[in-house]
């Protein structure tokens, strides 16, 4: 079985990541985990790109030079319409570095407060990013990119999920992803669709790797 680090120290995300690729021959490994094992320390990368892209290229080739092995990297946000695209990039840091997805919601409202319900309008876009920096990819990566349209409600609703699931209304599921959880969430997902994306790249590069060894 190959082992994979997933660049996130979000757990939401990991188990996410873990549903879709039940029944693959791969051991996805969390940066924690992948630090005990192998007895390196991975630095907390500067997302510093203007695209979700580039910001999940920079991760992946980061944290697969640090462990040598293949590294997957996300970056993912919310673009709500009315405000030209943002929180965007800065999804996870809204409301300032560390304040957390209480915080980041209260700003998202605020900011919507004069904004009638036909005119909030968002997706979920995520970017995925497979390197190995020491293997056969080199310098190369593989990408991929997924998104899930829907709104922003006025008031927050359900306890599952993470970021603004409580506030991203899903027409396919007549839900928000908090009320929806993992499961049904899992399948309709920004994140899922852009695993769907890669998925073949991914086992199909992966498969190779262990052959050419």
């Amino acid at each position: 079985m190959t082992a994979l680090v997933f660049a996130t120290r979000n757990r939401g995300k990991l188990v996410e990541l873990r549903e879709l690729l039940a029944g693959a021959d791969v051991e996805v490994l969390s940066i924690d985990e992948a630090q005990a094992r192998l007895g390196v320390t991975i630095a907390e990368v500067d997302e510093d790109a203007d695209t979700f892209a580039g910001n999940a290229a920079k991760k992946a080739r980061e944290v697969s030079a640090a462990t040598g092995l293949p590294a997957l990297a996300d970056d993912s946000g919310l673009e709500v319409d009315a405000l030209g695209g943002a929180p965007g990039v800065w999804s996870a840091r809204y409301a300032g570095v560390g304040a957390g997805d209480a915080a980041n919601n209260d700003k998202l409202l605020e900011a919507l407060a004069e904004v009638p319900e036909d005119r909030r309008t968002a997706r979920f876009r995520c970017a995925l990013a497979l390197a190995d920096v020491r293997g056969p990819l080199g310098d190369e990566v593989i990408t991929a990119d997924g998104t899930c349209e829907g709104v922003i409600l006025l008031a927050p609703r359900g306890t599952g999920g993470f970021g603004y699931d409580p506030l991203f209304l899903s027409p396919e599921l007549g839900m928000t992803f908090a009320e929806a959880g993992v499961g049904p969430k899992g399948h309709l997902s920004h994140r899922a669709r852009a695993m769907r994306a890669i998925a073949p790249r991914l086992q199909s590069y992966l498969a190779a790797r262990r052959g050419s060894r």
